[in-house]
């Protein structure tokens, strides 16, 4: 059996994962299966299905089997060895969504490196600790096996100054208090399929709408983020399924001093009760709001497309002009209805969508006539994990 690696991408109520074969001279990465544990504490259920897409598991379990993040990945573990034949794969990548100021780039995770990203959990608090959760338990079980940190701050962590900048102390910026940016490993694996795709405006300029339960935007340039609508934290910038997106900081303070909320509370309401969620009163889930005629639905998805039209008009603005706009996640690739909407907002960009194309999915739905290229590009942050984790691990096999 090939050596393996396997992939983590742990969340509160979902483990995704992947397991790659490395393969062949060159080290490639061949996909053996993917899945994930959904709906834990609620509905939990272990999905997997092979590299053709064929169905290899699909069990259910109560809510008492697997009543947290800590038992699902129990559960999970015990599958993939059974699965693996009782072997434990070469090297284990995890997407960890918040780098802080020390790590620009991904890496192995050791005693120093998991204390620094602990330490980072108040600025991910609905990511950090579930992102973490995964790597302590293979440590503790198989401390001998490489570990590797990936990092969605990495892939922002070249802008300009002035893109990363708040209008606040010097004191405060050296403390790490900055524009980081998030969704990097989503922009990244686009950016690399672009390369392959359409070479010819893989240097152009570009925005990514990653647009998911948690979404933002991307401008990028000659393979490298300028800037995007996240910051500090992954609350900012556009509204997401429970975050609010972009928020004048009084509002925080007003909450604080005038309402008698306790920070806690403020934490809790603004990434679980805001967004579409907080603006419909129905749901967090974009195929809900669609389907639903209630007004306060209409509004909240109104409400996202006019911010998301605003996002990228500000984003070309940082690319002094527009050549391409790349849809991707979960939204971007499958709402034809958001996608239209967004393009509409932004025909004084250049932007002619074709619609036939749009309600098809196709690759590409901009008309002949836009001179924008919009198109629409599935993302895989797992495999762009499992990249990154290759590399390392051969790094330190020629050590």
């Amino acid at each position: 059996m090939p050596d393996t690696i396997l992939v983590a991408n742990a969340g509160s109520s979902s483990i995704k994962f992947q397991v790659f074969d490395i393969v062949g001279e060159t080290s490639g990465l061949d996909l053996n299966l993917k899945g994930q544990v959904e709906g834990i504490g609620t509905r939990p259920r272990l999905i997997a299905r092979d590299a053709e897409g064929g169905r290899i598991a699909d069990e259910t379990f109560s809510v008492g089997d697997l009543p947290d993040a800590r038992a699902a990945l129990g559960q999970l573990g015990h599958w993939l060895r059974a699965r693996l034949e009782g072997g434990f794969p070469a090297a284990v990548g995890h997407r960890v969504v918040h780098g802080g100021p020390a790590y620009d780039t991904h890496v192995a995770v050791d005693d120093d490196v998991l204390t620094k990203l602990e330490a980072l959990v108040p600025l991910a608090p609905l990511h950090q600790p579930n992102n973490l959760l995964p790597i302590r338990a293979i440590r503790a079980m198989q401390p001998e096996v490489l570990q590797v940190a990936c990092f969605d701050t990495a892939f922002h962590r070249g802008h300009p100054e002035v893109a990363d900048r708040y209008a606040i102390p010097e004191r405060l910026y050296r403390d790490g208090i900055r524009r980081y940016g998030f969704h990097g490993l989503s922009y990244e694996y686009i950016t690399r399929t672009l390369a392959t795709l359409a070479p010819e405006i893989a240097d152009d300029r570009i925005v990514v709408a990653h647009l998911g339960s948690g979404a933002s935007m991307c401008a990028i340039r000659g393979g490298r983020s300028i800037d995007s609508t996240m910051g500090f934290t992954a609350l900012d910038g556009l509204p997401m399924g429970t975050r609010p997106g972009q928020l004048d900081a009084g509002v925080i303070l007003h909450l604080l001093t005038n309402n008698g909320m306790t920070a806690d509370a403020v934490q809790h309401m603004l990434y679980h009760d805001c967004g579409l969620k907080g603006l419909s009163g129905i749901s967090n889930d974009v195929r809900d709001l669609l389907a639903s005629e209630d007004p306060r639905a209409k509004l909240a998805l109104d409400y996202f497309v006019y911010r998301a039209g605003l996002a990228l008009g500000s984003l070309a603005a940082s690319l002094e002009g527009l050549d391409v706009v790349v849809f991707t996640a979960g939204i971007g690739e499958n709402s034809s209805a958001i996608r239209a909407a967004i393009c509409r907002r932004a025909r004084w960009l250049g932007i002619d969508l074709d619609e036939v194309a749009n309600a098809k999915g196709a690759r590409l739905i901009s008309a002949g006539t836009s001179r924008v290229r919009v198109m629409v590009i599935p993302t895989d942050e797992e495999r762009m994990i499992a990249h990154h984790t290759l590399e390392i691990l051969k790094r330190r096999r020629r050590h």
